[in-house]
């Protein structure tokens, strides 16, 4: 988030959690001469290059505060150059055979596998999470282009006879053309690699604009991409800290056919407005507001499990993260104390250190926004069983937190934490429960833990959600097809759903 269970899970936790969790002081600059080499230009049409300017930004590690490289700042010209070199290579790249596509992408997987330590050390240095839980994303990330290097040669169409029998009708798949992808910082490789897969199975050429706080993972797969034989142009990777003067010349030009993001909802709206103008083919994947929920007669050490994986992958920065916790009155109080026991026992620290479970948060932005959140929380009534404090020292950590006596009027009801913080609530019947899990306009994933077979299945049709996990703390798998509704967005990645968006229907009449 590897072969087997971990190619389902998007960076789970491990299980080694014995410690008191403590806060250990990093060393600052110790892990900064560790950086594996990584590319820090632009790539575009197959050529590493400065940015306009010799333009570049730094890349901060979020444990120490430590810079790790200078990055290329690309300009409104860079952006254009990138787009310029997509739609050159896009004719040619269309008509590539479908096997050859699949066979870079495999090659991309098993680079990708060997390199696991290389790639982990980058991701954990540059975002923060442990080691552990890198290596269990890019066995994730990694599984997309297994995945869709088989789905290349799946493309299909299909022959049918009209009605009335004069015609022959006929459908095909073609290639959407150029695309825009736009990832966040929380998985730099996995939210790449499930739009990039899809892309080059299918037969589109691609512009990647990769997050400012994470960059490097990107870089590193664009080398990686090149050596497993991608051509140039292809694939295109812009680095830069103004997103959107850079961007909305891309999203506005014709040459352009589709626009993926993935990132917060706010965001989402505006870039779905600019691409209204040039009628794109448009996928968002964008905030949540997860429910969990557990009933009287859930199995309560899977429902703390689930609880653990749905919370603290990746200290809660997934916009999968369990949100809110709805729990059973009768059961809320054990419940939460089994809780706070497991966030009790997590060790917070540097994630380049040997027994940590939970790193920092990516940026110090974030950190307050989690902050403020438990403080209106608490200044409301809410009760602390576990963290609740911001401590002192290097770096931007906040402790794993469980919040009781929640009233819905605290802000973290309505507002996606992104932080290893569970606030819980309780409920009095399961129609009570769903109406307390639809009060958001969000409908990404939700869990929920019963051991009856028939209110699952009942409670999961009436969620208005994208995903639904039953007595499992994790639903991301890159053969299931991702994505949400409401305000979460629209268009799936992965599964058979995922090169969909990658592809155009033709009809062709064919008349006897």
């Amino acid at each position: 988030m590897g072969s087997g269970a971990q190619h389902a899970t998007e960076a789970p936790v491990s299980h080694e959690w014995g410690r008191r969790a403590t806060r250990r002081r990093p060393r600052v600059g110790a892990v900064t001469a560790a950086l594996p080499s990584t590319p820090t230009q632009l790539y575009v049409a197959g050529e590493w290059r400065d940015a306009e300017g010799a333009a570049t930004f730094p890349v901060e590690n979020p444990a120490t505060g430590d810079v790790l490289a200078s990055v290329a700042d690309a300009s409104v010209a860079d952006g254009k150059a990138a787009l310029d070199a997509a739609a050159a290579a896009q004719a040619d790249w269309a008509v590539t055979p479908p096997r050859d596509r699949g066979e870079i992408l495999r090659r991309a997987f098993d680079i990708i596998t060997e390199r696991t330590d290389e790639l982990a050390l980058l991701m954990t240095l540059e975002m923060g999470k442990p080691l552990s839980e890198s290596k269990a994303e890019i066995a994730y990330g990694a599984e997309f282009f297994r995945w869709f290097s088989e789905e290349a040669v799946r493309i299909a169409g299909r022959y049918a006879v009209a009605p009335n029998g004069a015609t022959r009708l006929l459908t095909m798949k073609q290639p959407v053309g150029p695309c825009l992808m736009i990832t966040p910082w929380n998985f730099p490789l996995a939210m790449g690699t499930r739009k990039i897969g899809p892309a080059v199975a299918a037969g589109c050429t691609m512009v990647v604009k990769p997050a400012a706080l994470t960059p490097l993972t990107m870089l590193w797969l664009a080398d990686v991409m090149a050596e497993a034989g991608l051509p140039a142009g292809v694939l295109n990777v812009v680095t830069t800290t103004s997103t959107s003067q850079v961007m909305e010349p891309l999203i506005r030009d014709p040459r352009l056919r589709k626009l993926t993001f993935t990132g917060s909802t706010e965001v989402g709206r505006k870039l779905i407005e600019q691409s209204a103008d040039g009628v794109l083919r448009v996928s968002m994947e964008l905030g949540g507001n997860a429910p969990f929920l557990v009933f009287e007669d859930a199995d309560l050490d899977k429902a703390v499990d689930g609880a653990m994986l749905a919370k603290m992958r990746n200290v809660g920065e997934a916009c999968t993260a369990a949100n809110r916790f709805l729990v059973h009155e009768s059961v809320a109080d054990e419940f939460s104390r089994r809780l706070a026991e497991r966030m009790n026992a997590l060790t917070v620290g540097d994630g380049t250190e040997d027994g940590v479970d939970v790193g920092p948060l990516a940026e110090e932005k974030q950190r307050t926004k989690v902050a403020t959140l438990v403080d209106d929380a608490k200044a409301k009534g809410a009760e602390v069983l576990a963290g609740g404090e911001v401590p002192d020292g290097t770096g931007w950590f906040y402790p794993p937190t469980v919040l009781t006596e929640v009233p819905q009027e605290a802000d973290l009801w309505r507002e996606e934490i992104f932080g290893p913080v569970a606030p819980v609530f309780t409920f009095t019947d399961d129609d009570e429960a769903i109406a307390m899990a639809n009060a958001t306009e969000f409908g990404l994933v939700a869990y929920l833990f019963s051991e009856n077979l028939s209110r699952a299945m009942t409670v999961a049709e009436r969620l208005e959600t994208g995903m639904v996990g039953v007595n499992q703390g994790i639903v991301s798998n890159p053969s299931a097809p991702f994505g949400g509704v409401k305000a979460s967005g629209f268009g799936r990645e992965g599964g058979d759903e995922g090169i969909e968006e990658y592809l155009e229907t033709k009809y062709v009449g064919l008349a006897l």
